[in-house]
């Protein structure tokens, strides 16, 4: 039975156009209505709270795609750098960006570090700040920075003309921001039941599509694409291998390259794309002060990642949690081409998986990656051999 023509394909295409909209038609319509400034946000994560209280629309620039044909980008950055940063120069450089009035670079890598200075230099009439995060998470010494992070962004916000930071209008924001991420968090462990029912393919791009809309209106969209699913009675469950994806937080990975993955018999139950949504990992309380309760969720609720520093613990030891909780039978480490994060930590990553036991593969990609037959073939051998041969 085809969903073509539904309302629930129709919610996905709607998904899919705002993802391939490189001018961010959205954003701008949004200014138009509003008056307000949007300010751009490079992955992982920024505190989109602070920015909507202040009337300001966060934007998520999670670079390009094949179709982009990059020309100015590439004289800014070498070849042996992944690819994000010159996809952005190009949008930048064209004009498809100018409905921002600025742009946040998280600290994510030195690439993502310098090209915020090549941001400052390209556009200084526009908003640029590097938000730096602590990798000390003792309250009274990362806490402290943090909060001096946190409220410098909101004094620069309002020297660029956004409203003045309001405690009030911030908690009611992130009252908002809880609704989203527990809509993300109930598709994400519906795909973990019933991965059938959620594609990756079609969450992929409604997250995508979630970090260039308002708050309400993300949330609205997944509520509507949850509901849209549970009267679907045509998707049926299928003899396909479940698999964590990880590697992939920062430059994203091409929709095609999912898509390939999932015709290769593999049901992606869990992965790392778009973390926005979900680096803080449950409800940020809405009592005391709300600014220092943004301080204790990244300090003490944030999810592992290569760009978080690792003092207590292990490396690997929340890839084997999430494997358990998933139920996954298999990883597919996916990273982007020459991201340094990623691929120094996968060696220890894989370490762990192998000491448990659980089957894994690797391959790279790159956001302009057009052609996945060889990524196809080593994913269907590998869902294959999970099959076929481990233990149940």
């Amino acid at each position: 039975m085809s969903t073509e023509g539904t309302p629930l394909s129709a919610l996905v295409e709607r998904a899919d156009a705002i993802y391939r909209d490189y001018s961010l038609a959205t954003v701008r319509d949004w200014k138009a209505r509003t008056g307000g400034l949007a300010v751009g946000f490079m992955p992982i994560y920024v505190p989109c709270e602070i920015l909507h209280a202040q009337g300001v629309l966060p934007v998520g620039l999670m670079g390009a795609r094949d179709d982009l044909e990059i020309i100015k980008g590439d004289a800014y950055y070498q070849s042996y750098i992944c690819h994000i940063p010159r996809s952005t120069i190009e949008l930048g450089l064209s004009g498809r960006l100018d409905c921002l009035d600025g742009v946040l670079f998280p600290a994510i890598c030195d690439v993502i570090r310098n090209l915020s200075g090549m941001w400052q230099m390209l556009f200084p009439d526009k908003l640029v700040r590097y938000l730096d995060v602590p990798q000390n998470f003792e309250p009274e010494i990362g806490g402290r920075f943090y909060r001096h992070e946190l409220d410098e962004l909101a004094r620069s916000l309002t020297e660029r003309g956004a409203r003045p930071y309001d405690a009030e209008a911030l908690r009611a924001s992130i009252g908002l921001y809880n609704a989203l991420r527990r809509e993300v968090r109930e598709l994400y462990a519906l795909r973990q039941r019933e991965p059938w029912k959620v594609p990756t393919s079609e969450l992929y791009l409604l997250l995508r599509a979630s970090v260039v809309i308002p708050v309400q209106d993300a949330t609205q969209m997944f509520r509507e694409y949850r509901a849209l699913i549970a009267e679907d009675a045509s998707r049926v469950p299928l003899d396909q291998a479940r698999v964590m994806l990880t590697g992939s937080f920062c430059e994203q990975p091409p929709i095609g390259l999912i898509r390939t993955l999932e015709r290769a018999g593999c049901y992606i139950v869990d992965d790392d794309f778009v973390q926005v949504h979900r680096w803080i990992q449950s409800d940020i309380p809405t009592d005391g002060d709300p600014m220092q309760q943004l301080v204790m969720a990244f300090l003490q609720d944030a999810m592992a990642s290569p760009t978080r520093y690792i003092d207590k613990g292990e490396k690997g030891a929340d890839l084997i949690l999430r494997i358990r909780r998933s139920q996954a039978e298999g990883v597919l480490f996916c990273a982007p081409s020459f991201c340094d994060p990623a691929l120094l930590d996968q060696p220890m990553a894989v370490r762990a998986v192998e000491r448990h036991g659980v089957p894994w593969t690797a391959f790279k990609y790159s956001e302009n990656t057009g052609q996945f037959q060889v990524i196809r073939e080593q994913a269907g051998t590998f869902a294959d051999s999970i099959k076929l041969w481990s233990a149940v």
